[in-house]
Parts: C-alpha cells; sequence; structure tokens
C-alpha cells in the first residue's frame, strides 16, 4: 500500500482508506448501503490491516451514531494501528442546537463521538457541512482548542465550497490556530466539478483530498449498462435522488470507456475508475466502501498498479464536461492560469 502526506500535516494516510458507513445499518436509508454488526466489522478490518490501509473513516450521523459504535468495538485492541475520521455539524437531535458547528454542539459532538468510539482522541475530526450561521471564529477557535486538549489531531472540512475553505484558512493563518489539512469531496468520473475551484484551491494551500463516493453513488461499479435496469440488488433504488444527478448518456459514455480500459488492463470496472482517482493531483486517500469481504478485497486491488498515460486520456475525454461559469471562461487563458489536469482538445 501507498502512503501519501494528508495535504500541508506530517500525517501519513493509505491511498485507499475504509469508509464504514455500512457499519450499523440504522434506519431505512444507511441499511440500503449496508448492515454490517461487530464479527463482521472485524474481519473486514483485518483484510485493510492485513493490506496496509490504515485510515478508517465515519461520522456521527451515519446510523446515529451506530457506526462509530461498530467501529469502536471492532477496533477493540488495535486502536494503536488505525486513523480514526469521524464528523459532526449535521443533525443529531431534535433540539435547537443538535446541529451545526457552533461550540455548544461541536463540544457535545465531540464528546459523543469518543464515547461510541470508545477512544479518547480522534486522528481527523471534520466539519460535516458548512454552517453559515455560526461565526467562523467561533467554530475555528473550537476546533483549536481541541487539538490543544489532545481530543483531535487534525482538522478538517467536508463539502464546502471554495470561499468557505478559503476564509476559514485565512481565519486560521490569522489567529495561528490549527488549520483544516483536508477536505473530503465528491470526486469521481462522473463527477468532476472538484477540479474547478477546490482542487486549484486545495494545490494552493496544501489540504488533502479525502474522496467520498468514488464510484459515482454507486454508478461506476459495473452492473449499470445502456439499455439494462438497475441490478436487483443496489443502493440507487433507495438514494439516488439524494445523490449527485447524472444524465443517462453521459453515465453510459463513461461506462462504455472504463469497460475498455478494463479489458485492456484486466481489470474491473471499479478498479480502473478508484485507479483513476488515485493518479489525480491532490488526492490523498479515496474512500473506499464494502458490504462484505469480496466487496472490500475488489476495491483493494484498485492500488498497487497504474492506469498509462493512453488509458487516463481516453477516461479524461470520455467523462468531461462544459465547466460552469466562471471556470469555462478561465480555460481561454491557460497561458496564465493553468488548470491542475490537462484539458483535452
Amino acid at each position: 500500500m501507498e502512503y501519501r502526506v494528508l495535504g500541508g500535516s506530517g500525517l501519513k494516510v493509505s491511498a485507499l482508506s475504509y469508509g464504514v458507513a455500512t457499519f450499523g445499518g440504522g434506519g431505512e436509508f444507511f441499511e440500503a448501503w449496508g448492515n454490517t454488526q461487530v464479527a463482521e466489522a472485524r474481519r473486514l478490518l483485518d483484510i485493510c490491516f492485513d493490506a496496509g490501509i490504515n485510515l478508517f473513516d465515519t461520522a456521527d450521523v451515519y446510523s446515529h451514531g451506530l457506526s462509530e459504535e461498530v467501529l469502536g468495538k471492532a477496533l477493540k485492541g488495535k486502536r494503536d494501528q488505525a486513523l480514526i475520521s469521524t464528523k459532526a455539524t449535521f443533525r443529531f437531535g431534535d433540539g435547537p442546537n443538535d446541529l451545526g458547528s457552533s461550540r455548544y454542539h461541536l463540544r457535545r459532538s465531540l464528546e459523543g463521538s469518543l464515547r461510541r468510539l470508545g477512544t479518547d482522541y480522534v486522528d481527523i475530526y471534520h466539519l460535516h457541512g458548512f454552517d453559515a450561521t455560526t461565526p467562523i471564529e467561533e467554530t475555528l477557535d473550537t476546533l483549536n482548542t481541541f487539538v490543544r486538549e489532545g481530543k483531535v489531531r487534525y482538522i478538517a472540512c467536508s463539502n464546502f465550497s471554495g470561499w468557505h475553505l478559503m476564509k476559514s484558512l485565512g481565519i486560521s493563518e490569522r489567529y495561528g490556530w490549527a488549520r483544516y489539512v483536508a477536505h473530503q469531496v465528491y470526486y469521481s468520473l462522473i463527477g468532476r466539478d472538484y477540479e474547478w475551484e477546490l482542487m486549484p484551491l486545495a494545490l494552493d494551500q496544501k489540504v488533502g483530498a479525502l474522496v467520498w463516493s468514488p464510484l459515482g453513488w454507486g454508478r461506476l461499479t459495473g452492473k449499470i449498462r445502456r439499455g439494462q435496469p438497475l441490478p436487483k440488488t443496489s443502493r440507487l433504488h433507495k438514494t439516488a435522488e439524494s445523490g449527485p444527478q447524472v444524465a443517462d448518456e453521459h453515465l453510459y459514455a463513461v461506462v462504455e470507456a472504463l469497460d475498455a480500459v478494463a479489458v485492456e488492463t484486466g481489470k474491473t470496472v471499479p478498479q480502473v475508475a478508484l485507479n483513476w482517482l488515485l493518479q489525480r493531483p491532490t488526492v490523498s486517500s479515496v474512500i473506499i466502501g464494502a458490504r462484505n469481504e469480496d466487496q472490500l478485497r475488489q476495491n483493494i486491488a484498485a492500488a498497487g498498479w497504474n492506469l498509462t498515460a493512453e488509458q487516463v486520456a481516453t477516461l479524461d475525454r470520455a467523462s468531461e464536461q462544459q465547466p460552469v461559469y466562471p471556470y469555462w471562461h478561465q480555460r481561454q487563458f491557460t497561458e496564465r492560469n493553468p488548470a491542475p489536469v490537462p484539458i483535452l482538445k
């Protein structure tokens, strides 16, 4: 397994990390993702450790805390081998202060996560989303306090806009507070918006990308193709509307390019899609999920080899889309405003 430095920190994370939103299976939404309980979770974690994966990602809202509980129990006796990433900000309770990034909510959220995980510190603590109603100074001061207390090693954000992240970094620099070293982002062959602004920002500010849903919300598993219905077992039956929307024709064009490259490489469609991400700028780790041992082993096999430049170009061409303004306009001025990845003509 390759290990990469996480953004501008000194922390090394495995190029592939394991997302455990499939642990717990609480509620209809998360049960559609998976329902892994402690005994099976231990087996899956052992497979990850054997492969060299050291980062495990969860959140307080995943199955309303059950994902954290299962992960904590499954890691018992092996905590020192694992880096744990969890998140807060989204609603966790019915009260008026049971959401957001206020000092009140973040303190309660961290204490709850530590209790459920059965640990006294979290390696990477994410804000799951941006809270526009809480002063950024209050949020960052709180996160900095967690770091000084030793309850959090590194801080990160998720699903921020470019200005959200840049303003936060500026405030951290102004006061000498801990800064975001990572940004957990949606990025896939059918969702390349990350490249327009967030990737150049990450390059400039040394913020590592932790990629969530790298298979495009389950659309790049190799089971969805032109003229075929959704497979009987697919989370898309219950979760498609809550995820990124993709035009059918664009999806089919990308899948057909993946099929062609998979034949050339002797790899599976999802392995090719994951490997493409591993070669993109700023990507520190790609978060893989799995319902069972076979899926996990298949996804782990996406690492340890590289697509050729020609194969990457094939996938780039098939997945390229017209960016929104001002990014399409900026592409006309590449001599002074170069894109972080090549723009194919």
